[in-house]
This record gives C-alpha cells, sequence and structure tokens, in this order.
C-alpha cells in the first residue's frame, strides 16, 4: 500500500474487520480439527492455562454467554474431559477442572491452534508482533471505555466525552 493513502477510521476498521475473519476461519478450523467447538476449546483452555475455575471464573476469562457456557461444561463432563468439584467455602459453587484426558486433548489441540496461528502470523516479526499487540490492546481498551459521545453539528460530526 502506498504511504500516500489516507488511512481514515472506517478503512482501518475495514482491514481490521477482514484480518479478524481470516485469522478466526483459521482458528475455528483447527479447533474443529481437533474434533471441539469453539465454546468447548475455549472452555478447556481457559483450564489449562488457568488451573480450577469456577463457571463464572470462566466466564470472566471468556466471553460467552452463561447458557452457552454451562452447556459446554456439561457436555465436556460427559466426554469426561472435565470435572465438578465442591469449592472450598460455598457449597452451591462447583470448581471445575481437567481430567487426564481433558488436559491430553487440550494440550494436543491448543499445540495445533498455536501452531497454526504462528503460520498465519509469519509475515510478522517478533517487534512488528509486539507492536501490533500494543496498538490494538490501545484502541481496543480506548474503544471499550471510551465514554464518547458523537454529535452531528451542522455538516460534520464532531466526538466529545459523555458527561459522567
Amino acid at each position: 500500500m502506498s504511504s500516500k493513502v489516507r488511512v481514515d477510521a472506517p478503512r482501518l476498521w475495514l482491514v481490521l474487520s477482514r484480518c479478524h475473519r481470516a485469522l478466526n476461519q483459521i482458528a475455528e478450523r483447527s479447533i474443529e480439527e481437533a474434533g471441539l467447538c469453539l465454546t468447548d476449546f475455549a472452555a478447556l483452555e481457559a483450564l489449562l492455562h488457568k488451573g480450577p475455575l469456577t463457571i463464572t471464573e470462566i466466564q470472566g476469562k471468556v466471553p460467552l454467554a452463561i447458557g452457552s457456557m454451562t452447556a459446554a461444561v456439561d457436555r465436556l463432563e460427559k466426554k469426561d474431559l472435565i470435572m465438578r468439584t465442591p469449592a472450598s467455602g460455598d457449597r452451591r459453587a462447583k470448581v471445575l477442572k481437567l481430567t487426564a484426558e481433558g488436559r491430553r486433548i487440550v494440550e494436543k489441540a491448543f499445540r495445533r491452534h498455536a501452531a497454526e496461528l504462528e503460520s498465519a502470523m509469519a509475515v510478522l516479526n517478533a517487534s512488528e508482533k509486539r507492536q501490533l499487540h500494543v496498538l490494538l490492546k490501545k484502541l481496543g481498551l480506548f474503544a471499550a471505555g471510551a465514554g464518547l459521545e458523537t454529535r452531528n453539528q451542522g455538516d460534520k460530526y464532531v466526538v466529545e466525552a459523555k458527561d459522567k
């Protein structure tokens, strides 16, 4: 792309959206080839990397509806990939833990998933990956909590901070 091309917000959003779609297809394919659906993989991956968690704790790490997460936990328990154990201090809560088979499956699936994503991002060197990470995190955090308001002012739109 020429350095003279103006990169405005709508163009950048379109590029981000297309990039996300392409990478998401690769990620979903790698997960499906491991015999898992995205929701099941997300729950297993959270348990692999964070250790035993309650459903609520997994919810905080994986952006899925509580109903989807509960259904995933039920499926994973039926397959003997996770087990529910009582939470200390709260009889109503259950802590989810990987079984030996669950750990084996998710470790294998995650290795494949990570390798496919590394391959898809091989066009970026380590420095570019770090820079992109910083910029995307900055943009995402700003967009998520910006508290900005757009209003029409004659022939243009003005962006201002919302009154809190």
